[in-house]
């Protein structure tokens, strides 16, 4: 029967208000839709990284300054929630927590601004990302996760000739300084895919693997300053140096990048997930140019495509043919 209300009128069943429910509810996002999303999120934020280590060179601030605010602002923010995880975060194993600390720490962070100094915006966006899969592919096969094969092979190919296009020219002219430049970044790329293997391992959420990777980080480049290995420049800086390098490293870079990219490789995987490599050196060499005033060279211009292609290919999956039935 058909339940009638006050006035009469027939009131809906329960099948028809779940169905109701239904039409009128918003269109629902698989779990790997928003994980998609969080690493288009990254890519933005990681071009405005990639740009401010270019900009470093030019400011009244000091690496070192800026690695202060990268580290200590996710602490100070997310002080409560990670005194909630202290528990989870002792126990996680010191082989794990190294690969993250190193990773994305404070030597992929000196690493990242140096090589940026030596070379350009471009460079630092394109072969810190997009690397990545390269290095985690050869991680892979190191623990015996088997060798590449097809288009994920032809794509690793594609990203070292995209690698060595950039850099041809100036290995021909012998320009020592921007040869020393792509080989630190390299370096922090290397870093870079060991954080993002250890993400994939580690047991925490988002904002306890920050808390894993900045609370160790700025101790040891708190220490850095207070000993004076590490200038700072923090007493003349000026205030607006401060603020760009608290929003994009600090808030941009450590906090909100940080949970995005943590969540998308708990949710897609290490391989999956540096597919952003894909985007974010195309999104840095557009940005360059109006905010750095950086002309990308002929080098550029193809090996980016070239490099860019690669990582595609390189996340590409296999499809396994279903047998026909007999």
């Amino acid at each position: 029967m058909v339940a009638t209300n006050t006035m009469g009128a027939a009131a809906p069943s329960g099948a028809s208000l779940e169905g109701d429910r239904a039409r009128t509810a918003g269109p629902r996002f698989s779990p790997n839709a928003v994980a998609g999303l969080a690493l288009l999120l990254t890519v933005a934020i990681w071009a405005a990284f990639a740009l401010s280590a270019r900009a470093l060179s030019a400011s009244t601030l000091l690496p070192a300054d800026a690695a202060l605010l990268r580290f200590g602002t996710p602490l100070v923010i997310l002080a409560p929630a990670l005194w909630r995880r202290r528990r989870r975060l002792a126990a996680v194993r010191p082989a794990t927590a190294m690969k993250i600390i190193c990773g994305a720490g404070v030597p992929f962070f000196l690493a990242a601004m140096y090589g940026g100094s030596l070379t350009s915006a471009a460079f630092v966006g394109s072969l810190i990302p997009g690397m990545v899969p390269l290095f985690v592919s050869a991680l892979m096969v190191a623990s015996g996760r088997g060798v590449p094969r097809g288009t994920q092979a032809a794509g690793l190919v594609l990203i070292a000739v995209g690698v060595i296009i950039l850099v041809w020219r100036y290995t021909v002219a012998l320009d020592a300084d921007v040869l020393v430049g792509c080989g630190v970044l390299l370096v922090a790329s290397g870093l870079w895919a060991l954080y993002t293997v250890g993400l994939r391992e580690v047991d925490l959420d988002p904002v306890g693997s920050i808390g894993l990777l900045c609370l160790p980080s700025f101790a040891v480049m708190a220490l850095l300053v207070v000993t004076g290995v590490l200038p700072t420049g923090f007493a003349h800086a000026a205030g607006s140096d401060i603020a760009l390098f608290f929003g994009v490293q600090g808030l941009g870079v450590g906090l909100c990048a940080g949970l995005l990219y943590a969540f998308a490789i708990r949710r897609l995987g290490a391989e999956r997930s540096s597919v952003i490599g894909s985007l974010s050196p195309v999104a840095v060499v557009l940005l360059a140019i109006p905010l750095l005033d950086e002309s990308p060279t002929l080098a550029v211009l193809i090996g980016v495509p070239v490099l860019t292609t690669g990582v595609v290919l390189s996340n590409r999956r296999p499809r396994h043919k279903v047998p026909a039935d007999v």
